[in-house]
């Protein structure tokens, strides 16, 4: 049987924190607090449904958070 794989933990940070925040500034914060991948996104932006453990999404319009969630 193959080795299970060592996943790092996510932060322990609410992503619901972000919303409403200048998007330099919530990305700031977000790796602050240990996210290893930022990712701003326009809203209607086709993303892929994989999960990445590390990574945070912004749905940024005129510079603002809109919404943010994990993977």
């Amino acid at each position: 049987m193959a080795p299970l794989p060592n996943i790092p933990a996510e932060p322990d940070d609410a992503p619901e924190g972000y919303t409403g925040l200048d998007a330099a500034e919530a990305s700031r914060r977000a790796r602050e607090r240990g996210w290893a991948t930022v990712r701003a996104l326009a809203p209607g932006t086709v993303v892929t449904m994989e999960y990445q453990v590390g990574r945070l999404n912004f749905e940024v319009e005129n510079g603002t958070v809109r919404r943010c969630w994990k993977g």
